[in-house]
């Protein structure tokens, strides 16, 4: 029986090692642009209770060099500083602070901000960025540049994912592992099949024809998971869809602590792994692959049944030389590294709980807003 257990872990552990290593051959950042006037690009900031983010986030995004710049704030009825703050910055002409209108029913708060950023940018490329995220002076530029050079319709970045606490460190750099891992990011390019849609909702670029004609934000409306349930909108409305590496380009400390991350990443579960279809699924992909390995290697060990020693090691080895890759190009946690199959449980704990949540009928509360499964 170990040696069974042994070899379905290795074989676990192997598909998003040959996944991963093939994905960080073709996920790139975008290169400096070329020559050439200007573009102009309206960056586009949904903020809610940010007075923490807001003001460092603006001073990234006006130092941006090499483009023609308009940045839009919508103060999304914050109950903090944030609009004051805002304001405080307005005296650069490029900076306008804008208020949310009331939150109509069937929208999610963030789909609603930045449907109604979209309706007031003047640029023809538009640029989604969360408050917590800080560009690089160049961000703009070399994003304005793959949308011109390459030509897909939407394009989403990466970050680097700061990382403080231990929840953090354990949870959060596991977005690379899910999407290098499991994503063929070069089957992506070959389809517009909604199915292979993906992007990261802390870092969007559109051009504004292409956003008015699949429907933007709109299309999403009642979502809370703009960084998938967007790419795939799109794809059905028959535009393409890329993703990009944007560790040079921008970073963000998505949540802190671990109630936000708990919250965080609970809060639209149910439009990605949670689903009871989903979910059996990937418990098996990522339990399997990246738990399985090390839960075989002790017993067996302790059993002295040697090939199911030597293929758990193997897998083992996979699952951490793997990670140690992805650490190393995306600057991650050591914490993170060495706990990896700790993060992985927790994750499908989360994950489960989202679920079971959901059939309970019980809604998700994000930002002081409640949302129903």
């Amino acid at each position: 029986m170990l040696e069974i257990l042994a070899y379905a872990a290795l074989a676990l552990a192997l598909l998003p090692a040959v996944m991963t290593a093939i994905n960080l051959a073709v996920f790139r950042a975008p290169p400096p642009r070329g020559p050439g006037p200007r573009p102009r690009v309206s960056l586009l900031i949904p903020a809610r209770n940010e007075e923490a983010n807001i003001g460092a986030a603006l001073g990234a995004a006006l130092a941006s060099e090499g483009v023609e710049l308009e940045v839009l704030v919508l103060d999304d009825g914050s109950t903090d500083r944030t609009a004051a703050i805002v304001a405080a910055l307005q005296d650069d002409a490029r900076l306008q602070l804008l208020a949310a209108p009331p939150l109509p029913p069937g929208w999610c708060g963030k789909q609603h901000a930045c449907h109604v950023l979209a309706g007031h940018a003047g640029h023809p490329l538009l640029v989604f960025v969360d408050a917590d995220v800080r560009l690089s002076p160049d961000a703009l530029a070399r994003i304005a540049g793959l949308l011109e050079r390459n030509g897909p319709d939407l394009v989403s970045g990466f970050p680097q994912e700061v990382t403080g606490t231990l929840p953090e460190a354990l949870i959060v750099p596991l977005i690379h592992v899910l999407l290098l891992g499991y994503l063929p990011i070069w089957l992506a390019r070959q389809t517009r099949h909604p199915a292979f849609g993906a992007g990261c909702g802390q870092l969007m670029a559109v051009r504004r024809d292409v956003y008015q004609r699949a429907g933007g934000h709109a299309a999403i409306r009642s979502s809370r998971h703009d960084g998938l349930m967007l790419p795939r909108a799109f794809r059905r409305a028959g535009c393409a869809t890329d993703l990009f590496d944007a560790t040079d380009l921008a970073r963000c400390r998505m949540y802190q602590g671990g109630r936000e991350v708990w919250q965080g990443f609970a809060k639209n579960a149910t439009e990605g792994m949670a689903t009871p279809f989903a979910l059996p699924f990937w418990t098996l992909l990522l339990g399997g692959g990246h738990v399985l390995p090390f839960l075989v290697l002790l017993p067996a060990l302790a059993a002295g049944a040697w090939p199911a020693v030597a293929l758990s090691a193997l897998a083992g080895a996979c699952v951490y030389g793997t990670r140690i890759a992805l650490a190393l190009r995306f600057r991650q946690s050591w914490l993170g590294v060495l706990l990896h199959p700790l993060g992985i449980a927790l994750l499908l704990a989360l994950q489960w709980s989202a679920l079971l949540a959901a059939l309970r009928g019980r809604p998700a509360v994000w930002r002081d807003r409640v949302y129903s499964s």
